[in-house]
């Protein structure tokens, strides 16, 4: 019998901490009976990973990285609690057709996620993300 309940961890305001939550979420992805989507969710695990290092999460703070069984089938939510004082993220708007150095991240979770939003925190904001199990897409 698998154990899919909520899992979570803290990361730390550093480097390492993209590819220890890419670590973390493959190792509960295992744990509950694997996942179809795995790919996906473990590129915008370090899509929001590393947007919540950049811009979410103030020196001496860290952010929360928290997995959840979703829906039907085997799905799961992929939420980043960080405490910064920054606005929402936001998809970037490619008026001009010139490519822009920023927000290419969130188009992949846009792209990739079934999914996506932004919630109010105190202090700072969740940014999360669902994937769909199996099927039900």
């Amino acid at each position: 019998m698998n154990d899919e309940t909520p899992r979570q961890r803290f990361y730390r305001r550093e480097r390492q901490s993209v590819p220890a939550a890419r670590a973390f979420v493959q190792e509960v992805l295992r744990d509950w009976s694997g996942y179809g989507r795995a790919d996906d969710v473990l590129l915008c695990v370090s899509e929001l990973a590393t947007n919540a290092l950049v811009h979410g999460v103030p020196p001496g703070r860290g952010f929360l990285l928290r997995l959840v069984p979703y829906g039907e089938g085997g799905g799961v939510r992929v939420e980043v609690h960080d405490s910064g004082d920054g606005g929402a993220p936001v998809l970037p708007q490619q008026d001009d057709g010139e490519p822009r150095e920023g927000g290419r991240g969130l188009l992949l979770v846009s792209e990739l996620a079934d999914k996506w939003g932004v919630e109010e925190r105190c202090p700072g904001k969740i940014v999360w993300c669902e994937f769909a199990g199996p099927g039900h897409r």
